[in-house]
């Protein structure tokens, strides 16, 4: 029997903190999912240990290593192997809360159809206390935009995600010498699908690892502009407010000039809010080559702007 959902876990060379995801899985109160392990070419003992834990047989569980493609390249992976109808992603430095399976899986069976994109629920810290704010209680679905646009919602949330979605969607691009796009892409164009049924449930504990993507975010910036400036087109299409449009051109402004592509603003889907936006992008691209300071941003629900 095929289970509903499949968690998956991108990894690289986190074989020091994956254990706690790992024990998290073997105390769900529901067997209902299978745990997909990308390791995106980790030169620790990942593997090894994986094979440790595949012998235990106590948690289902599929192993597949590829080159490091950065995490973006590694969801593109998961994605295409996912055949359980929901998915949900867990960083490697984080893990479940003991009955997350069985609340997403019961949820949807309740409540979850083709009109809805999956469910959106709650991270907390290791202490308990909820990252950012809950949802509003009257609240039963949204996208993912609308939660922080209109309904004012703050911090990371959980998303479970229809596989069928997740699919459709194209693949993030990989830019040859980068390792790194938003994975914001995929959300913000799966908002334009359908909504997310809202479960103002704590799923998740994450934590913000010295090492982690999410603490280094201008380093992604200066190293990645391609994958940034490819995420900033799409953000600025689908932008909620005018406000929302104009900070994502000088972020598309700050990405373009460290390629040096001098075909920006013709090249930009939004040319007048791009163009309002060049003294402000050209500000954000000095500061970012001038910079050393660490930018503390856990890989957003809408978007990765610092």
């Amino acid at each position: 029997m095929i289970p509903l959902l499949t968690v998956f876990t991108p990894t690289y060379n986190r074989a020091y903190t994956l254990s706690k995801c790992y024990e998290s899985l073997k105390r769900q109160s529901s067997r209902n999912f299978t745990w997909l392990i990308i390791d995106d070419g980790s030169e620790d003992n990942t593997r090894a240990l994986v094979e440790e834990w595949i012998a235990e047989d106590t948690v289902p569980i599929r192993y597949v290593y590829q080159d490091n493609q950065g995490m973006h390249g590694a969801h593109n992976t998961a994605y295409a192997l996912i055949s359980t109808e929901l998915n949900m992603c867990i960083d490697s430095d984080d893990y479940l809360a003991d009955d997350a399976v069985e609340k997403v899986t019961s949820y949807w069976s309740l409540n979850g159809h083709n009109g809805v994109a999956g469910i959106v629920g709650l991270d907390a810290k290791p202490d308990g206390q909820l990252v950012g704010t809950a949802m509003p209680d009257h609240l039963k679905s949204s996208t993912l935009t609308a939660l922080y646009a209109k309904h004012k919602v703050k911090g990371d949330k959980k998303l479970v995600y229809r596989s069928e979605l997740t699919r459709q969607i194209p693949p993030y691009p990989l830019f040859p010498g980068e390792k790194y796009c938003p994975l914001s892409y995929k959300y913000i164009l799966i908002d334009q699908q359908a909504p997310l049924l809202v479960m103002n449930e704590v799923l998740c504990y994450v934590e913000y690892m010295e090492d982690g993507s999410s603490l280094n975010m201008l380093k992604q910036y200066k190293r990645n502009p391609r994958g940034f400036s490819f995420f900033r087109k799409v953000a600025m299409i689908h932008a909620p407010s005018f406000k929302e449009r104009l900070r994502e051109s000088m972020h598309y402004v700050s990405s373009n000039l460290l390629i040096r592509n001098a075909r920006f603003l013709h090249e930009s889907p939004c040319k007048g809010t791009t163009l309002l936006a060049l003294p402000l992008g050209i500000v954000l691209f000095v500061y970012i080559l001038s910079t050393q300071r660490t930018a503390l941003m856990k890989l957003p629900s809408r978007g990765t702007s610092a």
